[in-house]
């Protein structure tokens, strides 16, 4: 037999939401009080206001295996490097972060990424200014390897002029996906 929560009703309506009585599969909600009015709401008048958005900042790789998310009106990004690279990498055990207010150009070293199979350095995929660093790769960076296009970003950088130029010589996702493919169809 299903277990029934119940919770103290009050007498009379107060200036908080009635309790809800939670049955299995079901839940009924006594009435709200609406303090500016002093009234209770008839229920086919309250609406609720939902808001979804799908917009989602662009992201671009390139063919060293960085990424780099754009913010909606492409002046600062934040880089990092692919999936496919930590998972070549194998386990992070050191990250070498940027300095910030450094002025870099597209295909600068920035850092370095080491593992314990191997050492890489982390390229810039467009020119900018290193604005932001991700500190608590320097204490974990194992980040990288649990999500390196999430936790384990590695700088963000303000793009200027120049570099909103270079935005169109990176791969978007469907071609950088064919170019990981490829790259490993030769290995």
């Amino acid at each position: 037999m299903a277990a029934i929560v119940r919770r103290q009703v009050p007498t009379r309506l107060s200036r908080l939401a009635s309790p809800i009585y939670r049955l299995p599969q079901q839940c009924i909600a006594a009435p709200i009080w609406l303090p500016s009015t002093g009234k209770t709401p008839n229920p086919q008048q309250i609406t609720r206001n939902f808001q979804s958005s799908t917009r989602r900042n662009e992201k671009k790789f390139t063919k060293d295996h960085e990424w780099i998310e754009f913010n909606n009106d492409k002046t600062q990004g934040t880089i990092g490097i692919t999936q496919f690279a930590a998972s070549a990498l194998g386990d992070v055990v050191y990250v070498e972060l940027p300095t910030i207010d450094l002025s870099v150009s597209a295909g600068d070293s920035i850092g370095a990424v080491e593992s314990v199979k191997s050492a890489s350095d982390i390229m810039t995929p467009i020119t900018g200014k290193i604005v932001a660093t991700n500190e608590t790769l320097e204490s974990k960076p194992s980040l990288i390897n649990q999500g390196p296009e999430g936790e384990g970003w590695i700088a963000r950088i303000e793009v200027g002029e120049e570099g909103k130029g270079e935005i169109g010589g990176l791969m978007g996702a469907e071609e950088y996906k064919e170019f990981t493919e490829e790259e490993g169809a030769k290995e």
